[in-house]
């Protein structure tokens, strides 16, 4: 990767409430929402769900729906970590398999996660990030060579440090690759020292946060493990023309672009 020559600044938004849309308008952002959406997202795409479209409200979601076709869409999501009644799925990375989404278009629809999405549905560049995917983030930010900012979902409009440390982690990844180029402002400094306390037990932190307990004392306990994976989902979600798909590796080759073409051997 080519390091830029600029200085690059990267700010933390601890909640949505702390910006409007239209601040976010061709910016570029990160969306965290460590329990549970960000997970949930990265680990359908990766399982081979078409599209997620994420969606403000239940109205928005049914309104949507009805014009879609049902055989190829499934409605996810959440309020209060519960399953909404007519969804067909909820919340949980564990819910969103290959067999169940693969193919499969998904309006989803969350308390804080699919808000702060749309909040930021000006932007730029826009993608989803959790602990699952954080290297490779971390690395797409880097590569964009401009400012950037990490809009934490948080809940309803509270602070949830499973977010933030996410942030923190993000931009000390983001730091190791740009090294001196890289201005993190105070919003940032303060994440990354919460990460730096909490780097040896994530788990641990997310257990303890208060939205962690709020899931297991629902049941949720496995998806708190699954949550705290670090870089088990090697994937960036994107956002462009209102839909999250996966970011395409533009490295990758194809095996005729590497494979030389073997000459005949045999004898005119």
């Amino acid at each position: 990767m080519d390091i830029p020559k600029t200085k690059i600044t990267a700010e933390i938004f601890f909640t949505p409430a702390q910006v409007d849309d239209l601040f976010l308008r061709e910016k570029n952002v990160a969306v965290v929402d460590v329990l549970r959406a960000s997970t949930t997202i990265i680990t359908a795409l990766s399982n081979g769900a078409r599209e997620i479209i994420p969606v403000p409200s239940i109205e928005s979601a049914v309104k949507i729906s009805g014009s879609l076709f049902g055989d190829v869409t499934l409605r996810g999501g959440e309020r209060h970590a519960k399953m909404i009644e007519g969804f067909n799925l909820g919340n949980s990375p564990a819910e969103y398999t290959e067999e169940t989404v693969k193919g499969k278009s998904i309006i989803f629809c969350t308390t804080n996660g699919s808000l702060a999405i749309t909040k930021g549905r000006y932007a730029k560049n826009l993608v989803v990030a959790g602990f699952v995917n954080i290297s490779k983030v971390a690395e797409f930010l880097a590569s964009l060579g401009e400012d950037f900012f990490i809009l934490c979902a948080g809940n309803q409009n509270n602070f949830c440090i499973e977010d933030v440390v996410c942030a923190g982690m993000i931009l000390s990844k983001t730091e190791q690759i740009l090294g001196q180029n890289f201005v993190i402002g105070d919003s940032g400094l303060a994440a990354m020292s919460l990460y730096k306390t909490y780097n040896r037990s994530i788990l641990k932190m997310i257990r303890q946060s208060d939205h962690g307990k709020y899931l297991t004392e629902l049941g949720f306990r496995e998806d708190i493990k699954l949550c705290s994976g670090i870089d088990c989902i090697p994937e960036v979600p994107i956002f462009a023309n209102n839909v999250l798909t996966l970011k395409r590796d533009d490295t990758k080759k194809t095996e005729t672009e590497v494979k030389p073409k073997q000459k005949s051997s045999q004898k005119k």
